[in-house]
């Protein structure tokens, strides 16, 4: 038998970084975020030996154990490890060998959750296999705390949600690790208008996000005036980009990116730089309204609103940089699992 499972990407849209503690412990956070047609995938295999072998196909990385109920987090294949000790220590898993393996459609550190969604997809091949019963809220929370508790992982706490639930949504996080996900009724032509005028940008760079999120934490307990208010303000560009997408009002939409933007600069020193920078730039020269950077900041993957027909001249701009165009669609599933 093969557990197979899949879980979708996602675009940040608004309010990111106030799903990060303390911030949203102390103020509360919101986030709009909505799941494309890239994944992580995950398989697990039953094999004729006694161990446990894991791989990461994209990064092409394997690693070999005698059965154990508990695997060494050491640098290497460790959100694979990590869950694996979790399951083995809350559920239990067969005394057989398997094998698991993964495959993401982006590169780690891209800014698309690639972490948690891997995280949220290996979970549900487990579940898959050992008929766990779980729901959305459960897998995505025990996500979390694999990444976030067990893992010592620095970050917040929208990836995980949108990988589990899907589509479009606003999220709200309060103290506690309480999480309310509110899926989005977007009318369809809203939601095809905002998928022609988004344009994905790979910048061919990706970046590591918790020295980003260590500073933005430490600007929060430090009570960095600046830096609260811009998280304010992240949070108050979630309420805007939500309005908007609901009434239809797109022509604001790279406006409200184009301010999110301004806000994000100011929580942490590295979140952008000068090829970032001069990106944001060209690409607004040449007919984009707004954009952001997707994730954390420093690199990896960038959207740009480009109303009317400028992203044709938007992505001809950006092919100078030596970036990519990455193609995409808006998904309305979240984690599917089944069995071969």
């Amino acid at each position: 038998m093969i557990y197979r499972s899949k879980a979708p990407l996602r675009i940040g849209l608004a309010g990111g970084g106030t799903d990060v503690s303390p911030y949203s412990d102390e103020y509360g956070g919101a986030i709009l975020n909505a799941t494309v047609s890239l994944s992580a995938h995950a398989s697990i295999q039953s094999i004729d030996e006694n161990a446990i072998v894991l791989e990461a196909l994209d990064r092409k990385e394997e690693q070999r154990f005698e059965w154990s109920s508990n695997l060494p987090i050491n640098g290497t294949l460790d959100l694979h490890k990590g869950i694996y000790n979790r399951i083995h220590k809350d559920f239990g898993v067969p005394l057989t060998g398997f094998k698991l393996s993964t495959f993401v459609d982006a590169p780690a550190g891209s800014g698309l959750g690639t972490s948690s969604t891997l995280v949220v997809a290996i979970l549900g091949a487990f579940a898959e296999m050992l008929k766990l019963p779980l729901g959305e809220y459960d897998i995505a929370h025990l996500a979390y705390q694999i990444e976030r508790e067990d893992l010592q992982l620095a970050g917040g706490k929208q990836d995980q949600y949108a990988a589990t639930f899907g589509g479009v949504n606003f999220m709200e996080f309060y103290d506690g690790d309480k999480v309310i996900v509110n899926p989005l009724r977007i009318k369809s032509q809203y939601l095809h208008e905002l998928e022609n005028n988004l344009v994905l940008y790979y910048t061919s760079t990706s970046r590591e996000s918790a020295a980003i999120i260590k500073e933005q934490v430490k600007n929060v307990n430090s009570k960095n005036e600046k830096s609260i208010d811009a998280m304010h303000q992240l949070k108050e560009q979630s309420r805007m980009m939500k309005e908007a997408l609901l009434k239809g009002r797109l022509h604001e939409i790279g406006e409200i990116l184009d301010f999110g933007f301004e806000q994000k600069r100011k929580m942490a020193a590295n979140i952008s730089n000068n090829n970032i920078e001069e990106i944001y730039d060209a690409a607004k020269k040449a007919g984009a309204t707004g954009g952001k950077i997707s994730g954390a900041g420093g690199g990896g993957f960038m959207i740009f609103y480009c109303p009317h027909n400028s992203r044709y001249k938007v992505i001809e701009t950006l092919k100078t940089f030596g970036g990519e165009i990455k193609e995409y669609t808006f998904t309305k599933y979240g984690l599917t699992t089944w069995t071969v």
